[in-house]
């Protein structure tokens, strides 16, 4: 147990501004947990991790020479792109795949995985952007995911998608970038509602006032080297266009559409 480590922080140029996050970068199990009860190809689909993001990410962060956090447990364990008290937080069935290590579970185990997986992940985005804003500046925060090009027979369009809560400020100008070289499908808060009390960009941008924004790319299109590549080629500079607005470097709260924030 000792020896899993449930993240990893790549190195930048804090001064930069920018963080990179990918909450679901990877399908790994601590040893203790076996495989959940689940078959080898599990780990293969979706509901472990975010099929393209861990490649993505790396060619990123290489690129723009930006730190990024990156998860390293699967979601099947405890999902990090969710609020503690959320009932999908350790998800007892996962888009048919009924998940045996996960039920029953005891409270004790419950707050195993917290303590140890969950809870680490987050210190160290925490940790991460403390560092990229210690010149006083709000850093731009870009997450990453990816999303699966069917749902219940229903053909996904978008190549891409930008995910939001109410902060449109790195939104617009990256929806706007995406759509200009006319050549993909961008969704805007498709193929789900980007506002999750509780989740990652909400705990770490929305309360405190950090301009950000989640992007999906669809699997297909990063499920190999040359598209993780070629999507790292058309990302790069658009990051890098937003990095360079000072508007995406002041602290504003903004009022969640999920409710009132904590007191």
């Amino acid at each position: 147990m000792q020896n899993f480590q449930p993240f990893e922080i790549i190195d930048g140029d804090y001064d930069k501004g920018m963080v990179l996050l990918a909450d679901h970068a990877m399908n790994r199990l601590p040893p203790q947990y076996g495989s959940l009860g689940l078959p080898d190809s599990a780990f293969l689909r979706h509901i472990a991790f975010d099929i393209g993001v861990e490649g993505l990410t790396r060619r990123l962060a290489a690129m723009l020479g930006v730190p990024a956090v990156l998860g390293c447990f699967s979601r099947l364990l405890i999902d990090p792109n969710r609020g503690e008290d959320d009932p999908t937080l350790v998800m007892k069935i996962s888009d048919g795949a009924i998940i045996p290590g996960n039920h029953p579970m005891t409270d004790e185990e419950w707050q195993i995985r917290l303590d140890t997986y969950h809870r680490p992940y987050h210190r160290a985005v925490e940790q991460t952007l403390a560092r990229a804003s210690a010149s006083g500046r709000a850093p731009l925060v870009l997450s990453l995911h990816s999303f699966t090009p069917f749902w219940k027979n229903f053909a996904r369009p978008w190549h891409t998608a930008v995910l939001w809560d109410s902060d449109d400020r790195a939104v617009l100008p990256l929806l706007s970038m995406l759509r200009e070289a006319g050549d993909i499908v961008v969704g805007d808060n498709e193929p789900y509602d980007g506002a999750l009390k509780g989740d990652t960009m909400y705990r770490h941008c929305m309360v405190p006032g950090i301009p950000h924004t989640l992007l999906e790319v669809r699997q297909d299109l990063i499920g190999d080297e040359a598209g993780m590549d070629a999507w790292a080629r058309r990302l790069a500079p658009i990051f890098t266009a937003l990095n360079t607005d000072p508007t995406l470097h002041e602290y504003h709260v903004f009022p969640s559409r999920t409710g009132p924030y904590p007191a």
